[in-house]
């Protein structure tokens, strides 16, 4: 934390305001890690959970960290204010603590910009459905068995999850999820994906595009404030848990229902729940946006 003391600005909120929502924060953000830390201690895996930790990189214990966000000053007394003056990107201010805007934008300024134009070229287009989750099955077709991701057994065997991507058209959008295609899987996808292009190519009907939110979240901490970045992680874990349902992978010992997206039923489904967490994904967008803009100002 910044030492040196600088005008308050923004709203200021008094200790009685402030502490409970950090406490609310933390109990909340314990809550939803229990499982993952119970098994951590024991040694355990969960091919859906863990994912969440895995790939996203957020220890369970910064997701307890509760932050205001910009031009709030948090006040009160020494012992009040002792865990956010010891954070990164904190400084000392007329009246308490608050987030060091300036010295987070020196910088994290590219990568602020960066999540702004992906978030908005991602809500500027229309949503498409209907992808199925076929990312997950492009990524085992015709693939050694001992190559998989998971240790977890096939539903439909070797050859049937091969015929599942081979009777139907694969439509992925997300380079992040295309980029871990099986070679002979990857001439198959409708357009081929790069990094450069993924600005221009991401779409908010994307399971993984929502489940990112998380990630873009995370990216902008502590200048997001801690009800958002808890709300990112929520839909995230809950598109996760689709993600690996309509997967090629038998998750029953999971005690998860399978979506088989290779049935009618299983198809209408999978669009069903993709169509609500677009819906669910535009409004943290949205917010995630506002943050953004907030610290850089709209994009031109």
């Amino acid at each position: 934390m910044t030492t040196s003391a600088a005008p308050a600005t923004g709203v200021v909120l008094p200790a009685e305001a402030w502490l409970p929502r950090a406490r609310d924060h933390a109990e909340r953000a314990d809550a939803l890690t229990a499982g993952y830390r119970e098994r951590r201690a024991q040694g355990e895996r969960h091919a859906i959970d863990d994912f969440m930790y895995d790939y996203y990189g957020v220890k369970s214990s910064h997701l307890r960290r509760w932050h205001p966000g910009p031009g709030v000053v948090l006040a009160g007394s020494p012992d009040d204010l002792a865990a956010h003056a010891s954070w990164r990107w904190y400084r000392a201010v007329d009246g308490g603590v608050a987030l060091d805007a300036e010295g987070f934008l020196a910088e994290r300024r590219s990568t602020v910009e960066h999540v702004r134009t992906l978030l908005a070229g991602t809500a500027s287009r229309p949503a498409h459905v209907g992808c199925l989750g076929l990312h997950e099955w492009a990524m085992v077709y015709r693939q050694d068995d001992t190559r998989r991701r998971h240790s977890l057994p096939l539903r439909l065997g070797r050859e049937g999850t091969d015929a599942v991507v081979e009777a139907h058209p694969l439509r992925c959008s997300h380079f992040d999820a295309f980029r871990f295609f099986t070679p002979d899987a990857v001439g198959r996808n409708r357009e081929q994906l790069t990094r450069e292009t993924q600005t221009a190519t991401e779409q908010p009907g994307c399971l993984h595009a929502n489940m990112d939110l998380y990630k873009w979240s995370a990216k902008l901490v502590p200048a997001v404030p801690g009800e958002l970045l808890l709300d990112c992680f929520v839909l995230a874990r809950d598109i996760r848990t689709l993600d690996m349902q309509a997967s090629p992978y038998d998750v029953s010992s999971l005690y998860e229902p399978a979506v088989a997206i290779e049935t009618p039923a299983g198809k209408a489904e999978y669009v069903g729940r993709q169509r609500a967490f677009a819906e669910r994904a535009a409004v943290l967008r949205q917010r995630l946006l506002e943050v953004a803009d907030g610290l850089v100002g709209p994009a031109s």
